[in-house]
């Protein structure tokens, strides 16, 4: 009896341990901001009109980067073959430019042998997507590290940039132009001045 007892006892101190972890778990989460794309030290601010470029893609089609687009925006998504973040992101690249094919256009950039990039592509499943090997176009944005996306408006104007290191990071550059601010934590940022 003795033993139920202290059992019993023992069930019970462990519920209330997890409900006041449970509710410690709770107020962590609320306190911890959306972590989003890194911006770096880049030549291009948000909000800069990106000067258009036309380059060629790995098919030999001309490609338009920058410039007005008819109310479509572009993804330019910086990967390398040798980089395995980029190789763990391709499968959300993929997804998001199905998922946003409504108004994103998505194009994949690199530079060097342009077998790794093509072994890159069949591997992930973006065939589909323009894929463009220019160093020109990297230093244009500024590109210094790897996954890097550059998010361009309808406008060609910058509309959010920065290093990639997850499904995150690529969300934040789409929520970022959704609310017109540089970044998730410039968004933040303005919000706790207004509160």
């Amino acid at each position: 009896m003795l033993s139920q007892l202290l059992l019993w006892t023992a069930v019970i101190v462990e519920g209330l341990l997890i409900a006041a972890l449970a509710r410690q778990v709770g107020i962590l989460h609320e306190r911890i901001a959306p972590a989003g794309a890194l911006t770096l030290h880049q030549k291009v601010d948000v909000g800069d009109v990106a000067t258009p470029m036309t380059v060629v893609t790995t098919d030999g089609q001309p490609l338009e980067v920058g410039g007005r687009r008819d109310g479509r925006s572009q993804l330019l998504f910086f990967a390398s073959p040798d980089c395995p973040v980029c190789k763990s992101l391709l499968p959300v690249v993929r997804s998001a430019a199905r998922a946003e094919r409504s108004w994103l256009d998505v194009v994949i950039a690199g530079d060097g042998a342009k077998a790794g990039y093509m072994r890159l592509a069949k591997d992930h499943g973006l065939t589909d997507l323009p894929l463009v090997l220019s160093e020109a176009l990297g230093r244009a944005f500024g590109v210094a590290k790897l996954p890097y996306a550059v998010l361009l408006d309808e406008e060609g104007r910058v509309a959010s940039l920065g290093l990639v290191n997850n499904r995150e990071h690529l969300e934040s550059l789409f929520v970022a132009k959704e609310h017109g601010v540089a970044s998730i934590q410039d968004f933040l940022s303005r919000r706790q001045k207004e509160a």
